[in-house]
């Protein structure tokens, strides 16, 4: 199997890391996905530390992703012991979905849930989105009873 050339450049610009961050392509493990920023020493050994966890990629984005770590890992003298991508898994974990659920489960019981809940919302008024952000919610509840509603009517 022939390794995989590394897209993965440095970059030295700290902020919030979302999909619409100004980060380029080639800073992140998984480039097409955006997945996995090594951006400094902790990402990359979070990277490694999450590889496994990655859904929805191919084996071919895998050995990508590994070699863009490879060569962070080298950059930012952190040591590697894994020679190939298959040494830190290919599946993620069976039950992901059911942790979860229990995990929402329990904050819901202990209050974290609301706690939360109201955090982002304040952070949504302070940042001037929180108006956005509900007509967002509200259009995804819409198309989620339209397709329910498709769903019966079938």
């Amino acid at each position: 199997m022939a390794t995989a050339k590394p897209t993965w450049q440095p970059n030295e610009e700290h902020g919030p890391v979302t999909t619409r961050s100004p980060l380029p392509d080639t800073v992140f493990a998984f480039p097409k996905q955006r997945k996995e920023p090594l951006t400094d020493a902790e990402h990359v050994r979070n990277a490694v530390a999450r590889f496994d966890q990655v859904i929805d990629v191919s084996d071919a984005d895998r050995a990508l992703a590994f070699a863009n770590i490879e060569k962070a890992a080298s950059y930012y003298d952190v040591d590697l012991s894994e020679t190939d991508w298959h040494q830190l898994g290919v599946h993620p974990q069976p039950r992901r979905g059911e942790s979860a659920r229990k995990g929402a489960e329990t904050r819901t019981r202990t209050g974290e849930a609301e706690e939360a809940a109201r955090k982002g919302a304040a952070t949504r008024e302070r940042l001037g989105i929180a108006e956005k952000a509900a007509k967002k919610a509200a259009d995804t509840r819409r198309r989620e009873r339209q397709q329910k509603e498709d769903r019966e009517a079938l």
